[in-house]
């Protein structure tokens, strides 16, 4: 075993230092993405006039660009994952994926349609980079400590949580309230800084995630019993023709309701557009079939067992990722936000107290990290510091701001950090559960997952129900969408981490890429869907009403959540004790 001084270096809160290295750099990578994903649509649907104009675009065509930026995010970390695994190293990609990203932040803060697509585009490949490596540092750091992985992941997921939650808020006061420019400018900003940061945090890292040395094919460890099953020619084929289909009918529907072009005759989802896309999945699932009939039986119906989960995980992800589009749309046209007297005093209270407690907690890691570090990595920590000094000043200002006031418009974009905050809250009391003797199977979290998921869409649904038919504007109280994303986070907390989990033990390891390639794949369907979905807000809502619309969402995840609960007997036996 390798000598833990070499690997470890300073303890804050009993791990290692460059676990904290990590947290901070993840913490503001997810503060720029989510920053900038809490403002996109509203920026981009935000009437042409005003003090803060908007571009005016359609509901349709901001959420189809909105779709497919989605599913282009979850594709991307397939190939960048192998090339890290292979070619460059985690941390290398790590800092490509950072260096594209600022560039693309900074492209959208100049707020015209060219850079806009070229921010977007630099943020879909910088993603590729540093999504999936930032994880495979972790489990190479530790890959000698197992016993503290789980913690290390723990600590690591408040990071994401804590970026997301300071990046909604910010970036969302700013865009609203200043200038959009501004939001998306300071995404941009603290992608800067946390890649500068990681990298002059360099020597704490050694070895780890450095450039890997070549591999071959007996180099690969097959359990006795098991047998490889490389990809035939065939296999090969359909997949290109499957991402050739694919990546024609992603690029067309995005300029066909923004720019009227058309890649496929007969526009988005015309008849020659659908053929396609059923031709893609019909050679993927031919692919998927064929490579796991010649699997030896317990590889094979644990792997079919993984297909299922993931089938539902498209449902679970097509209806949750409306947080990212018609959520905020019901938060910026239909709902009331415009508070005075004691509601608006409550409102500055709670905001205050959501703000600064955090904030503190985190700055108070921050400077366990300091004593342990500064002397090895002076630059960083300097670099870090001044991050946290523009945070406390932007807080600051928002404060005064508020307070200085005798009413205030909530943003729209405030809701979206209920996600994070309750998170926060109740990932503790879900981990006890899970650790319990009343822990359920798969297929009821799973199915829990979902039939939570729906009924926050049905708290929607009530306050949807006074808007009259075909209606663009409403005034109904901001209390729908705070229970909505209240359930929503506690189905999130039954279903996400546990479908990756179940993935990590039921996947030989040395198919764990090809597999979480798969899992990627029905993340970004189930984006790609949602946006699409949610870009008939207007069709369905002027045909039926927007408590139809929002039905939709709530009667397929309960629907999905109590199949898969009748799947449990089968699920139980394709496991094969995994549990």
């Amino acid at each position: 075993m390798e000598n833990k001084k070499d690997i470890f270096f300073g303890n804050v809160m009993g791990h290692p230092s460059q676990l904290f290295v990590l947290f901070f750099t993840e913490m503001w990578e997810r503060f720029s993405y989510y920053g900038m994903r809490a403002l996109l649509v509203i920026f981009l649907t935000g009437a042409l006039t005003g003090d803060n104009p908007g571009w005016g675009w359609e509901r349709s065509a901001a959420l189809s660009l909105l779709g497919t930026y989605a599913l282009l995010v979850y594709l991307t970390p397939i190939a960048g994952g192998w090339l890290a695994d292979n070619k460059i190293g985690y941390r290398n990609a790590v800092g490509i994926g950072a260096l594209l990203m600022t560039l693309g932040h900074a492209s959208m803060a100049v707020e015209t349609p060219l850079f806009l697509y070229i921010g977007i585009a630099l943020l879909i490949l910088g993603n590729g980079f540093f999504k999936p490596n930032m994880t495979s540092i972790i489990s190479k750091l530790y890959e000698n400590h197992p016993e503290k992985k789980d913690g290390a992941y723990t600590i690591f997921y408040m990071g994401v949580n804590a970026g997301a939650f300071l990046g909604i808020m910010l970036c969302g006061y700013l865009g609203e309230k200043i200038s959009w420019s501004w939001g998306f400018g300071l995404a941009g900003i603290f992608m800067l800084l946390g890649m500068l940061q990681f990298w002059f945090a360099q020597p704490l890292f050694g070895d780890i995630g450095a450039k890997p040395e070549a591999k071959s094919v007996k180099d690969i460890v097959v359990p006795e019993g098991d047998k490889l099953n490389p990809f035939t020619s065939l296999d090969k084929i359909l997949i290109a023709l499957f991402a050739l289909l694919s990546i024609i009918w992603i690029l067309n529907d995005p300029l066909y309701n923004i720019g009227g072009y058309e890649l496929i005759p007969g526009g988005a989802h015309g008849t020659m557009a659908n053929t396609l896309i059923l031709a893609a999945l019909v050679m993927f699932f031919v692919v998927l079939v064929s490579r796991l009939t010649r699997y030896t039986p317990l590889v094979r119906d644990r792997l079919i067992a993984v297909a299922i989960f993931a089938f539902f995980t498209v449902f679970f992800w097509a209806s949750f990722e409306q947080a990212a589009g018609t959520m905020p749309i019901f938060a910026a046209d239909y709902t009331q936000r415009d508070l005075t007297g004691t509601s608006a005093g409550i409102f500055k209270g709670v905001d205050l107290l959501v703000t600064v407690i955090p904030l503190v907690i985190i700055t108070y890691v921050l400077i366990r990290l300091f004593s342990q570090t500064f002397s090895k990595i002076s630059l960083s920590n300097i670099i870090l510091a001044f991050s946290f000094v523009i945070v406390w000043g932007i807080v600051g200002f928002k404060i005064y701001n508020e307070f200085s006031s005798t009413g205030t418009e909530v943003p729209a974009t405030w809701f979206a950090i209920l996600n994070s905050l309750f998170i926060i809250m109740f990932a503790p009391f879900f981990s006890r559960w899970w650790e319990s003797k009343y822990n359920p199977s798969a297929a009821f979290k799973y199915g829990f997952g979902l039939i939570l998921l729906g009924i926050g869409f049905a708290f929607l649904v009530f306050g949807s129900m006074g808007i009259a038919q075909g209606a663009k504007t409403a005034s109904v109280s901001m209390m729908w969408l705070v229970w909505a994303y209240l359930f929503h986070t506690l189905g999130e907390l039954c279903l996400s981490p546990v479908g990756l989990s179940y993935l990590s033990k039921l996947v030989p390891g040395r198919m764990i890429a090809f597999m979480f390639g798969i899992w990627y794949l029905a993340i970004a369907i189930g984006n790609k869907l949602a946006h699409t979905v949610g870009g008939m807000i207007d069709q369905i809502t002027e045909s039926y009403s927007l408590a139809t619309f929002f039905g939709i969402f709530t009667l397929v995840p309960i629907a999905a959540g109590v199949l898969v609960m009748l799947l449990n007997p089968l699920l139980k036996r394709l496991m094969h004790g995994v549990h």
